[in-house]
């Protein structure tokens, strides 16, 4: 889409707004945070809230297994596997600990991940291995990249007869990078490692279909992209990975799905996670892919006249998608995120990696063109360009 055409499509992107709680005078250019629940999910929530609290007791006892089996079926469908290969969590960070705190790591053993990963991620894995006195291995990917095989032989590189467990991103937080997940899976088990793919930023940005990934464990967030309510995120566990995964509580012993019976534990925003599912398909996501990458172009053009920066990646939806990361200028970053807030109410990503400055542009059905001028403005206005 050109710039003009985006603008065009502006009016599209304000009845979509109405969709939100959004407040008028915000740009709302950091979706892939945490995400936003449109209102036909918000009403599908306070249903689930009030069903609940009509009898609370006799849900608990009679319903809630049911409901949660129905939500996960949803779910499943919608990402290319089975409902008894999913369990629901809070979000991405307790799933990756559910696996972490299960994967059969011993004195010797390696885990493999790379330095595009998000920090608390790599600070689970951190943990794991020097309770385990196994090794966290940190892979240095290489920027800029052309071809995702790139990626794919220096990460492998780094892998060593004692790796046991390589864990990715399918879209990468902290650059956007959609990587090649299939690709390392495939070569993963060539050599017998097991693979988690972290995919917290790729459902709806790009298709996922986890059982063909071919990956042993995929853990996300609903809450992000696909909107659902705050606090819905999920394990998946092949069954190969399945086996050796412990109940994620001492609820009950039956087994590793046991989280869905936590006494008191608020199911109201799984419930409502097939309301998102339906906004989302209901908007379209071929739609949805066309027009937030786009806008994400759109930003990258931008940024890039304004700062004389090159890009890292190809311009292609096969590296990034809804949401792009581009390098600024040495800038104070928590100086400048704040003063984007405070001085032109823009709510954004600015952070520090690998000691670049980085700003993330993250794009949803909401989102103007008009919004992503306003950042370079500020941009401009504050000189980080």
């Amino acid at each position: 889409m050109s710039g003009s055409q985006l603008h065009e499509g502006d009016a599209d992107a304000r009845r979509w707004r109405k969709q939100w709680e959004l407040a008028p005078d915000v740009a709302y250019l950091n979706h892939g945070s945490f995400g936003l629940s449109p209102r036909p999910v918000l009403d599908a929530w306070a249903a689930w809230i009030r069903k609940i609290d009509e009898n609370r007791l006799g849900f608990y006892r009679r319903e809630a297994e049911g409901a949660l089996r129905g939500a996960r079926e949803r779910l499943a469908a919608f990402i290319g596997t089975s409902e008894e290969n999913l369990v629901f969590t809070t979000n991405t960070t307790m799933a990756m600990l559910a696996v972490a705190r299960s994967f059969p790591l011993e004195s010797g053993d390696e885990v493999l991940i790379n330095d595009h990963e998000y920090w608390s991620v790599i600070e689970i894995w951190r943990r794991a291995c020097e309770e385990a006195r196994a090794k966290l291995v940190v892979a240095a990917l290489p920027l800029p990249v052309s071809d995702p095989g790139e990626i794919v032989e220096e990460l492998f590189a780094a892998a060593t007869p004692a790796t046991k467990l390589i864990v990715c991103s399918h879209i990468t937080s902290r650059t956007s990078i959609v990587m090649p997940a299939a690709a390392i899976c495939r070569r993963a088990h060539e050599r017998g490692i097991a693979v988690l793919i972290d995919g917290a930023h790729a459902l709806v940005q790009c298709p996922v279909k986890v059982d063909a990934l071919g990956c042993d464990y995929y853990v996300g967030s609903c809450h992000k992209w696909t909107c659902a309510a705050a606090g819905t995120g999920f394990v998946c566990a092949q069954a190969r990975g399945r086996a050796i995964l412990k109940p994620l509580t001492g609820a009950r012993s039956g087994g590793w799905r046991d989280a869905a019976f936590i006494g008191t534990e608020d199911y109201s925003r799984y419930l409502a996670l097939p309301a998102a599912i339906d906004f989302m398909e209901s908007a379209g996501l071929d739609y949805f892919r066309r027009r937030t990458h786009g806008l994400a172009r759109y930003a990258r053009e931008r940024i890039t006249a304004l700062t004389s920066l090159e890009p890292w990646l190809p311009d292609s939806p096969e590296w990034y998608a809804s949401m792009v990361t581009l390098e600024l200028p040495a800038v104070d970053e928590r100086a400048l995120l704040e003063a984007l807030w405070r001085d032109f109410r823009i709510e954004s990503y600015v952070s520090s990696w690998n000691g670049r400055s980085l700003v993330r542009v993250s794009c949803h059905l909401y989102t103007e063109a008009a919004e992503i001028d306003r950042l370079v403005d500020a941009l401009r206005e504050w000189g980080a360009g």
